[in-house]
């Protein structure tokens, strides 16, 4: 997250937003308790701002976009699916670990945005999600995994992985890519044919 001196007052109130959509949720966030929390008057804000949902957006696709940049890297490389996965996995992790905050609401304030935002985001969730089943079933085909569900497979490694918002501390002395290869490890391990 950037340094609150260095940023502009729009991107200030972006993270201050952030957060207490985060803390509170969006629904129960509204522009004068951000400008109260502020200390600015509401009227201000909007000077900044056009809406609250103005920001739940930027959050929503900023992060998406991050997530599909990681992917898109990944994707590009000549490795296995085994190794596309476990690297898909970390990147995933990497993002999340970058701003919980904005992690937060990303994955669970999203139910928020109007139409046709939320069509647009839901669609591009679904393309990044099968992009994973999509390692998945090419590691089943090449023999790396065993026979299994793969849908349940990928909505076990994201359940897991996007719980990581409600646990990950960065202040611990486990760091971030410690933690990366670790739950790529266990996630990966038990698709592993045996």
């Amino acid at each position: 997250m950037a340094s609150v001196e260095k940023t502009s007052r729009k991107e200030q109130v972006i993270l201050h937003a952030t957060e207490m959509f985060r803390e509170k949720g969006y629904a129960a966030t509204s522009m004068r308790d951000l400008a109260t929390s502020l200390g600015i008057e509401a009227a201000s804000l909007y000077s900044h701002i056009k809406s609250k949902e103005e920001i739940l957006q930027k959050i929503c696709f900023e992060m998406a976009g991050e997530f599909t940049y990681g992917l898109d890297v990944v994707d590009q490389l000549d490795i296995s699916a085994s190794e596309k996965l476990r690297r898909g996995i970390i990147s995933h992790t990497k993002v999340i670990a970058k701003d919980l905050a904005a992690s937060a609401v990303f994955l669970n304030e999203y139910r928020y945005l109007s139409e046709p935002h939320l069509q647009e985001f839901l669609l591009r969730r679904i393309n990044y999600i099968n992009r994973f089943k999509r390692f998945i079933e090419q590691g089943v085909k090449d023999n790396e995994f065993g026979a299994i569900d793969k849908k349940m497979a990928v909505m076990t490694i994201f359940s897991s992985l996007n719980w990581m918002p409600n646990w990950y501390n960065p202040t611990n002395k486990v760091d971030q890519e410690r933690v990366s290869n670790q739950l790529a490890d266990l996630l990966i391990n038990g698709l592993k044919k045996q």
